[in-house]
């Protein structure tokens, strides 16, 4: 199988170009402003062609939240509706709007703090890319500075479309007794015998691949909030082809990680309590996860459901955020419509002295007779 630097010995009849937020005066204002309710192109151009790369920072003085609030959208070869929707901090791995340190091959967020955000998936087209900065947000981004990387040229026709789409959810409890991590306790073990109440992180319909996830999950208790099984349903099948034995095993990690890892294929890019301002708890709080089929991708011809359960069987409670990453021929499935940016505000980290407040409901529901926390 080809490595990845393989193609760098290739002459390739191509022309190099560059879109950025260079000043057009010759000067150093190297960015430009995108108010609330505006868009910024990145990218317009015709085809044949490439994107080969991305990078952009962003500084907007009163509103930390603008990784949420701003979205990435790119169009393909005149399609009425875009391949890629994602607000520009989940896309490039730095979820609930967060400053953090990602390292992977196609993604990344680098020095200063994370705030420098880079993406390396190429992106084909045939005779026409656009690419996009939308502000949902309420609040002005003061500055935006981008490079778009590009080269005109030949484009095989066996290459698909680059696909990037967001999904968001507060899960519910699905456990049949409504007891959350049933199987941390001795509950009967529940059993899901389908993938319909699972967290949807991909949809596709069309021929293509689906190349990778990152996937965002806050918790607002201390167990660990894996246990969910990933599932793919190719092509209609009635059952998941490719069904995975839980959260940890799918990234490629195991028993309830709960520490950084940096692999350029999968890892853990964030770990909640650990180098943040989160309480050290358990697996209280934010975590990111993130895995890319860049070996191993998944192949479909029709279509393609990939999903993964929130906690075993769906038994736990937890905010989900997720971008898939894929590719396929066009025409490719509308996405449903994003959030708004105030549907997309994260909720608040639960802090240890819920703890107390939650013991302090349990004695009061009991009498207040006396509570060591091992009670029946």
């Amino acid at each position: 199988m080809p490595g990845p630097l393989d193609a760098l010995s290739r002459i390739v009849p191509a022309r190099s170009r560059r879109s950025s937020s260079y000043d057009r005066s010759g000067g150093n204002d190297d960015w430009m402003p995108l108010p609330a309710g505006g868009s910024l192109t990145l990218l317009d151009t015709a085809g044949p062609g490439r994107v080969t790369h991305i990078w952009c920072t962003l500084l907007a003085e009163h509103e930390p939240l603008v990784k949420r609030n701003l979205v990435l959208r790119a169009w393909w070869d005149g399609q009425a509706h875009p391949s890629v929707e994602a607000p520009v901090g989940d896309f490039f791995g730095q979820g609930w709007g967060l400053d953090y340190l990602f390292r992977s091959l196609p993604l990344a967020a680098a020095p200063r703090d994370g705030k420098a955000l880079s993406c390396y998936f190429p992106m084909p087209f045939g005779s026409h890319a656009r690419i996009e900065l939308a502000n949902d947000g309420p609040t002005d981004c003061d500055r935006v500075y981008f490079y778009v990387d590009y080269e005109l040229g030949p484009v095989g026709e066996d290459e698909g479309r680059f696909h990037a789409w967001y999904n968001q959810e507060l899960t519910v409890c699905e456990s049949p007794d409504g007891k959350e991590n049933a199987w941390i306790d001795d509950s009967p073990d529940p059993k899901n015998p389908s993938d319909r109440d699972n967290y949807l992180f991909c949809e596709a319909e069309g021929e293509g691949h689906f190349v990778g996830v990152n996937l965002y999950v806050h918790s607002p208790s201390p167990p660990w909030p894996g246990e969910g099984d990933d599932m793919f349903l190719i092509d209609g099948e009635p059952w998941p082809g490719l069904h995975g034995t839980g959260t940890e095993d799918y990234f490629n990690t195991a028993w309830g990680p709960d520490q950084r890892f940096d692999h350029p294929y999968f890892g853990i890019a964030r770990v909640s309590g650990v180098e943040n301002d989160e309480p050290r708890f358990g697996w209280l709080g934010r975590m990111h996860y993130y895995r890319f089929h860049l070996d191993d991708a998944v192949r479909f011809q029709r279509s393609l459901r990939a999903s993964i359960e929130h906690g075993h069987a769906n038994g736990l409670e937890l905010e989900m955020a997720s971008v898939a990453y894929w590719y396929q021929r066009l025409p490719g499935r509308p996405f449903p419509p994003i959030p708004p940016a105030d549907q997309r505000r994260p909720r608040p980290v639960q802090r240890v002295e819920a703890v107390h407040r939650w013991r302090h409901g349990w004695r009061e529901a009991h009498g207040g007779r006396p509570l060591w926390g091992d009670e029946a």
